[in-house]
């Protein structure tokens, strides 16, 4: 188990730290590295999110600019229809 070291080996290890640090100091340890944990992953969950809403953005920013275009295509056809129908009069 773990590479030669026993349950017993843990626990004496686990009491000299708790000697030599404190309870207290541990318990602060402790809660200052789940803050830190707790930290990371709401920033991580705020970048995927921040990232899918900003595909979102860019996704309907090209669905209004094709339409745009297709608006002015249709824009442009129609005017240049108007001058041929002019200039077909004309002659």
């Amino acid at each position: 188990m773990l590479g030669g070291i026993s349950i017993w080996q843990l626990l004496i290890v686990l009491g000299i730290v708790i000697l030599v640090f404190g309870t207290k100091k541990l318990r602060n340890m402790g809660s200052d590295l789940g803050g830190a944990v707790k930290g990371f992953k709401s920033a991580v969950g705020e970048e995927e999110q921040k990232k899918t809403h900003d595909d979102e953005d860019t996704a309907q920013h090209r669905v209004a600019h094709d339409a745009n275009e297709e608006t002015l295509d249709t824009q442009s056809n129609a005017s240049q229809s108007s001058k041929a129908d002019e200039n077909s009069e004309r002659k």
